[in-house]
C-alpha cells in the first residue's frame, strides 16, 4: 500500500505518453526523418519544464517528501556521454522506442516492446559489468 500512489502516478504517466502520441513508433520515426516537429516540440517542453523546475528546487532549498534537503551535484563531462547517447540514440532509432515508453507501448497492445525491454535490461546489464572498463 505504501507504493500506491507510484502506481498511480506510473499509471498515469503511461496514459498521457500514450494520448500524446510519444510511444508511437510513427511519431518517432518521423522525429527522426526530420519530417514533423511533435516529438521535437514534446522533448523541448520536458526540457524547459526541467530547467525550471531545477532552478526552483534550487533557490528555494526545496526537501523530498521524507523531509530530505535534494542535493543536485555537478557533473564533469567526458566521452562515455557522446558515446554512450549515441548508441542510445542508435536504438531509438532503430527500434522506435527510448526506454521510458516502453512500458506503455506493451500496454497499448504493441508485442514488440517485450523484446525492447529484455534488450533495455541486457543493455543494462552489460553496461554493469563492463562499467570498470569504459571512458567515465
Amino acid at each position: 500500500m505504501k507504493y500506491f500512489k507510484y502506481l498511480v502516478l506510473g499509471t498515469l504517466f503511461g496514459i498521457i505518453l500514450t494520448k500524446s502520441e510519444v510511444i508511437s513508433w510513427f511519431r518517432i520515426q518521423e522525429m527522426f526523418r526530420f519530417q514533423a516537429f511533435h516529438m521535437y516540440g514534446v522533448i523541448g517542453s520536458a526540457i524547459a519544464v526541467g530547467l525550471i523546475s531545477i532552478q526552483l528546487i534550487k533557490r528555494n532549498r526545496l526537501r523530498t517528501i521524507d523531509g530530505e534537503p535534494i542535493a543536485i551535484v555537478d557533473k564533469q563531462y567526458n566521452h562515455g556521454v557522446w558515446i554512450g547517447g549515441f548508441i542510445f540514440g542508435l536504438g531509438w532509432a532503430i527500434t522506435g522506442a527510448c526506454p521510458g515508453p516502453l512500458f506503455a507501448q506493451l500496454g497499448s497492445g504493441v508485442g514488440a516492446a517485450a523484446v525492447m525491454i529484455l534488450a533495455a535490461l541486457a543493455g543494462t546489464w552489460t553496461y554493469s559489468a563492463l562499467r570498470e572498463k569504459l571512458p567515465h
